[in-house]
């Protein structure tokens, strides 16, 4: 059985009512996979026993101004029951993005700088001189200046095309991306809520993307026995099936995906507990949820090692820690050259990050 614990949420002081319940009702949201009236019940029961509200604010005043805000709305086909607004579905991105990447919000708007000096839009240190067809916000008006009065003195002062001194800048990129998420009942196995904390990764990666680099394009897709596209909107709604891990499919979908984009920088990311389970073979599938299946194995493999030879790096967000899951992860970042971060269940917040190309190993906070 499932159990959810969130006294680290109730005890904040600081907090008008409405925030104070709003946060507490994003995580139930979560949990609840977007379901408005079961998320309401469980915030009910919780003011029961934790009187998170009092006479002058109770349950009905936050549900109305959960509607008058715009996070709700009734449902439209005359059923008793209210919808989450696309206020609501940012507002859960948004959480989830400071929840596990708050260090990344203090980065510039923009997009993937290159190693390459040019006519870019991230400025440098260095300075040189005015070339035809430079931009004008780009001159650097100190070193213009001094040029200015070295030139011509400071008796009459001129200004010239000779004069002018250009801020360098770095070419930036736009990259495509892929986000794999697996559904697989294992993501639910033992009693273990893994769905949720894969879901709030999710959004924290799209919200990232999204919102930091505008130009990229982001692509999402899930896999269980196979592996299909969903719109970012869908993420808090994701629920684990009585599927296998059809790695193999989901890797198959994504590189379709890149292929038909032109952009040349291309990556994927994929959330998982671990290793496949399931292959499609014709029409029929093969499936083999105990130890490491070679045929499952070697197939997965072979795809890291296809990426890899397309210059695809493959980034795994790894939401378990069990050493056997852990051992196929490794395996096939190796393959790829690509990058991990191993979390536990219990503080998304901590990443082990395992970079193959230098051979680094970080943890990060």
């Amino acid at each position: 059985m499932i159990t959810w614990s969130f006294h680290q949420k109730l005890n904040n002081d600081e907090d008008n009512p409405f925030d104070k319940l709003f946060k507490l009702f994003k995580e139930l949201l979560m949990h609840t996979a977007g379901n408005v009236e079961e998320a309401l019940a469980w915030l009910t029961e919780l003011d029961k026993q934790y009187e998170l509200t009092d006479s002058k604010y109770g349950i009905p005043d936050f549900i109305q101004e959960l509607k008058d805000k715009g996070f709700l709305k009734d449902n439209q086909l005359k059923a008793p029951g209210m919808n989450p607004t696309s206020k609501l579905e940012m507002a859960l991105r948004r959480q989830a993005l400071d929840d596990i990447f708050d260090q990344l919000q203090k980065s510039k708007r923009g997009k993937h700088n290159s190693r390459l000096i040019g006519k870019g839009d991230e400025i440098t240190e260095e300075s040189r001189q005015y070339e035809y067809g430079d931009r004008l916000d780009k001159i650097a008006m100190t070193e213009t200046l001094r040029n200015a009065q070295i030139n011509h003195g400071i008796d009459e002062f001129q200004l010239t095309q000779d004069d002018l001194q250009i801020r360098e800048t770095f070419y930036q990129t736009q990259t495509s991306t892929v986000l794999m998420i697996d559904i697989s009942h294992s993501m639910i196995l033992y009693g273990e809520d893994r769905i949720t904390p894969a879901k709030k990764v999710a959004m924290a990666l799209a919200e990232l993307i999204t919102t930091q680099y505008q130009k990229d394009t982001l692509d999402i897709i899930v896999f269980g026995n196979d592996a299909w596209k969903v719109e970012i909107k869908d993420l808090p709604y994701l629920q684990v099936g009585p599927y296998h891990t059809n790695t193999v499919a989901g890797l198959e979908l994504a590189m379709d995906i890149l292929r038909k984009r032109k952009n040349p920088n291309k990556q994927i990311m994929m959330i998982t507990d671990g290793k496949p389970t399931c292959i499609k073979k014709g029409k029929k599938y093969y499936k083999n949820a105990y130890g490491l299946d070679k045929n499952i194995l070697n197939r997965t493999l072979a795809l890291a090692v296809k990426c890899r030879k397309l210059s695809i790096p493959i980034t795994t967000f790894m939401i378990a820690r069990d050493p056997y899951l852990v051992n196929f992860v490794d395996q096939f970042t190796k393959a790829n050259n690509g990058k991990a971060f191993y979390s536990s269940l219990a503080g998304l917040g901590e990443f082990i990050f395992m970079d193959y190309k230098s051979n680094n190993r970080k943890r990060r906070k």
